[in-house]
This record gives C-alpha cells, sequence and structure tokens, in this order.
C-alpha cells in the first residue's frame, strides 16, 4: 500500500453561506504554533451526493480524499477502500455523516439523494423519529414534524431527502407535496421523463416527474401492473396553464409505433411466429398479452404489414416467411 506522502495535514470546520443549503467545508493549514490560515471559502464537497475526489493519503482508518481545489478532506473507511489505489486517483464517492457528525464518504450507493424523492422501507420508530433504510449503514430519518401521521416499522412511504438546516444533518419528509416544483415547469409535450409511481386518485394514478414535479396517469392509459414506488420512463402529453402535467408510459402519436410494433415482433418469434390476437380481438385480450391499448396494437399491426413483416389472417398474425 502506497506510504503517506510528506505535507501539511489540513483541517476542516464546517460554515455555512447564503448562497448554498449544503454545509460548506471551510479548509484550513494547521502548522505548529501557528494559527490555522482560512483558504478560500468555495465549497466543493457536497453532503448528500456523489463527488468525485482524489486520494490524498492514507492512515490507519482509510483514506483521505479532497476535491480539485483541496477545500478540504473526508475520509474513505478501509471498508470502502479499492483493492489497488494510488495517491492521486480519482475515485466516486458518495458524501454522508458518521455517528460522530463527520462528513464521511462511501462507495456504497444510496437509494435516495439530495433532492431526490424515493419509496423506503421504515426500519424503526423511537422518540426521535421514524429511520429509515436507505442503503447506508446509519440508517435515514424522518423527524416527527415531517410525518403525516404515525409512521409504522415495515411499513413503505414515499420520502424527499432534505438538507436540515438548523442541523446541517441529512433528513427525510414524508410530507413531500410540499417540495414540488409548481410555478415554473420546464417541460414540454412528447418529452421523456423519469416517473416515480405514487397513489392511486380516481382519475388514475399521481407520479413524480424527473424528482421535481407532480403529475397523473390516466387509468384508461395504463396497461400494466403498477406499485407505489415503481419507477418508468414515460412521456409529457400536456402541461396544462394550472401548472398540472399529464404523461403517459407510452410515447405519443406515430412515435409510439415503432417501439410498439418491435414489441409485438418481440412476442411473436416467443411463440414461433404466431399470435393468437386480431383486429377483432377484445381489448382486454390485447391488454393482457402486451399491455398496449387495441388502438395502438392496430396502428402498429399495420405498419407491420405494410413493411411486409407480418401475414394477416383469420385465426392471428403470422411471421411473413
Amino acid at each position: 500500500m502506497p506510504k503517506n506522502p510528506p505535507g501539511a495535514r489540513l483541517s476542516c470546520r464546517k460554515m455555512t453561506t447564503c448562497q448554498n443549503t449544503n454545509p460548506a467545508i471551510f479548509a484550513t493549514f494547521a502548522t505548529p504554533g501557528n494559527q490555522p490560515a482560512p483558504l478560500p471559502t468555495q465549497h466543493m464537497i457536497h453532503l448528500g451526493e456523489y463527488n468525485n475526489l482524489k486520494i490524498v493519503r492514507q492512515t490507519d482508518n482509510g483514506v483521505y480524499l479532497t476535491d480539485e481545489e483541496g477545500t478540504g478532506e473526508v475520509l474513505l473507511p478501509n471498508k470502502f477502500v479499492p483493492e489497488t489505489w494510488e495517491v492521486g486517483d480519482v475515485i466516486q464517492v458518495f458524501i454522508i455523516k458518521d455517528s460522530e457528525d463527520r462528513l464521511t464518504a462511501v462507495t456504497a450507493t444510496p437509494k435516495i439523494k439530495l433532492n431526490e424523492f424515493a419509496c423506503l422501507q421504515v426500519r424503526d420508530v423511537n422518540d426521535f423519529g421514524a429511520f429509515l433504510n436507505w442503503g447506508m449503514d446509519k440508517d435515514l430519518l424522518v423527524p416527527f414534524k415531517e410525518q403525516p401521521g404515525k409512521m409504522i416499522p415495515g411499513n413503505w412511504y414515499i420520502v424527499y431527502l432534505y438538507l436540515d438546516e438548523q442541523t446541517d444533518r441529512l433528513a427525510a419528509s414524508a410530507r413531500y407535496q410540499k417540495f414540488f416544483e409548481k410555478e415554473f415547469i420546464r417541460l414540454k409535450a412528447g418529452e421523456e421523463v423519469d416517473l416515480l409511481i405514487d397513489n392511486p386518485t380516481e382519475l388514475g394514478i399521481n407520479v413524480i416527474i424527473n424528482n421535481r414535479y407532480r403529475g397523473l396517469l390516466y387509468k384508461n392509459e395504463i396497461f400494466e401492473k403498477l406499485r407505489r414506488g415503481d419507477r418508468r420512463k414515460g412521456y409529457v402529453k400536456l402541461v396544462r396553464p394550472d401548472g398540472k402535467i399529464d404523461v403517459t408510459l407510452q410515447k405519443t402519436g406515430f412515435a409510439k409505433i415503432e417501439p410498439n410494433g418491435e414489441k409485438i415482433l418481440a412476442q411473436m418469434k416467443a411463440n414461433h411466429g404466431y399470435l393468437l390476437l386480431t383486429d377483432k380481438s377484445e381489448p382486454e385480450d390485447i391488454i393482457a398479452a402486451l399491455q398496449m391499448s387495441k388502438k395502438t396494437f392496430k396502428k402498429a399491426v399495420g405498419t407491420l404489414y405494410k413493411q411486409r413483416l407480418i401475414r394477416l389472417e383469420e385465426d392471428g398474425i403470422y411471421l411473413a416467411e
């Protein structure tokens, strides 16, 4: 293993800025007999996010990492240190706080990142609040003030990860609706988006779009089983003047025919070149077999027929020879 390189040791203390709600790192060079002299206060190590940091030295507890500007150091404990490394190597790490409230780097994969939504399971509830499994050794706290009701161990909840400005610690809120962007909707019709499935309503299913907006999937456009917490790709149908957003799981218009045609071909190939469906089939049978509407099915079949990839018979569809 590489030995510690010579040089001054960095110590860090925290300061806050009005421009960044993340805890900033204020690095100083500590030399014997001298008071620490401050370096520039630019913060480059971000709590609750992935950071690309450089290995600068080794200790008994692990290796220390810093950003390009050297604004601070953070420990990567031995359990996360790669088998092979050299001083100067840049590695991607996730930044959390340890049990002593110190910034710490890990290579474990978090189930949620800062300013994002996720569906997480409650591990425990005590006098401080509920604690969620988010993929880290130290569970994630949901304070009582951020719970819409009593949270129960073993149950799953959609939460938002935020930085508590009073404690400078990561925390989760199950009152996540207040974190949606409602005024500046930067989406356009047809745009592909990431969806987190939320709760069902009379009209369909609420979804969270791109970790930022609330949207709605209409029930007559859902052709597969969806559970709260599932993630899907979707497409914007309409952004309404009041800020409400309609989304769909299928591309709108002609653009959706091609992937659905591929889906039909794949199903036929898996079934020895045959599909027991026609334009007279019941919509429920088409949804059960292909998870698409009858209208979409007929358009896709029509395109495949024009491309001479299939032939149509009274008893079903066959791959063209």
